[in-house]
């Protein structure tokens, strides 16, 4: 769909925070995406768009979305135009006439094929807004977890599958000092839920545990903040923030997941990208496999997106289930994700030996040794040490590793 190639950015945001740009946008038909974007369209195609300076980059990832090009970016007041090229990057021109007369505020333009990284800080978050906030468990499942969208229209803040987000929840712990960030996997592709590249989600349980002294128990801060959190309310947001979990450009790859609980939270981007938006940069052909570990039916978190996309893609994406608590393993115990993995160790050891497989694991830390025996012994099998190997693979990035 769109990978960022370019960005506007000022050496002096405080007063160009409130400075408004035309982009000139040729490209655009008349069609049911382009009917959404509240601006009239020209018999000859051009269009010309007055964007907030807080709203450039989102405008431009949008633009682009839809299918347009960006061939000028000028401020309302009429000083020389940003002109650009097919490939959206500034003609040698334009880059002279701002390098040399510092037009357009300052502003720059540069690439970012990089990943983001920490756009916003702790000490200056993104104050972003809750727009949705709906239940995850159905009946039967036990425990709180929630689906949560956060506006994010307003800012900079951008991010790719794998990453993560920062909350801040407001107030002071027991000593009077504000509360410290908590990282929470990013459960949405780059553009968003509503493909707008304005919002970003996240899949929270909240945490629940018996104090070990008083017996009490004790609910999580951040998690209980967020699960409570209303529509409209405002949220605090840093990041993004991780490169260890990113999705490989190789669209023939074979990406290996295994999750639990909320660990499927970066698995969804992963999923939604391949196959439920359409890109013209991605074009996925491989095989996705996911090893999800729940401990009932009701907890199977986007249970019915999933087996939808398995049924619709059965050449390309493979789902596997351990309920714990529903189904049994072969020693007649508590079907675990380990157990899973043991099943089909010898066809994972197969994808795994293969240069183009990804595998990536999100959860619970415990769940590492369980996979990692399970592994051990069908490597042995064939004359290899797991440990060895794994350590190969990452160094060649093809093992990710998030737990908690």
């Amino acid at each position: 769909m769109y990978s960022p190639s370019v960005v506007a950015s000022s050496t002096d945001s405080s007063n160009n925070d409130n400075r408004l740009f035309v982009y000139e946008v040729v490209g655009l038909s008349q069609n049911g995406n382009t009917d959404k974007i509240n601006y009239p369209l020209r018999r000859s195609g051009n269009l010309f768009i007055t964007v907030p300076y807080g709203r450039m980059n989102q405008e431009m990832r949008r633009i682009a979305r839809l299918g347009g090009k960006i061939v000028s970016i000028k401020p309302l007041n009429g000083e020389i135009p940003l002109q650009m090229t097919a490939t959206s990057q500034p003609t040698q021109q334009a880059s002279k006439e701002i390098e040399k007369g510092k037009s357009m505020t300052q502003a720059q333009v540069k690439a970012k094929d990089d990943v983001p990284v920490n756009i916003y800080r702790p000490s200056n978050p993104y104050l972003g807004k809750c727009v949705e906030n709906y239940s995850l468990v159905r009946e039967g499942g036990q425990g709180i977890v929630q689906h949560l969208t956060f506006d994010i229209s307003g800012g900079d803040l951008r991010y790719v599958e794998g990453q993560s987000i920062g909350i801040i929840p407001p107030g002071t712990d027991d000593k009077g000092k504000p509360h410290k960030l908590r990282l929470y996997s990013i459960a949405s592709t780059r553009h968003g839920d509503k493909l707008d590249d304005k919002t970003v989600s996240l899949c929270v349980r909240q945490l629940e545990y018996e104090h070990p002294e008083t017996k009490e128990t004790v609910y999580g801060v951040c998690s209980t903040y967020l699960c409570h959190l209303e529509v409209g309310a405002d949220v605090a947001i840093t990041g993004p923030v991780g490169k260890e979990m990113l999705l490989p450009k190789d669209e023939d790859a074979t990406i290996i997941m295994l999750a639990t609980g909320t660990g499927i939270a970066p698995f969804r981007a992963f999923l939604w990208r391949m196959f439920k938006e359409q890109h013209e940069d991605y074009k996925f052909k491989g095989l996705a496999w996911l090893i999800f570990g729940v401990p009932y039916t009701g907890n199977i978190l986007y249970k019915q997106e999933l087996e939808e996309l398995a049924e619709t893609y059965k050449d390309h994406f493979r789902l596997t289930y351990a309920i714990s608590r529903e189904q049994k393993n072969a020693e007649g115990g508590r079907m675990y994700i380990q157990h899973r993995v043991a099943e089909h160790s010898a066809e994972l050891w197969d994808l795994i030996q293969k240069p183009n497989t990804h595998t990536y694991m999100c959860g619970l830390k415990g769940m590492e040794d369980g996979i990692d025996a399970a592994l051990s012994a069908q490597a042995a099998a064939s004359g290899t040490d797991w440990a060895t190997y794994q350590k190969q693979l990452k160094k060649d990035h093809r093992w990710h590793v998030e737990t908690y």
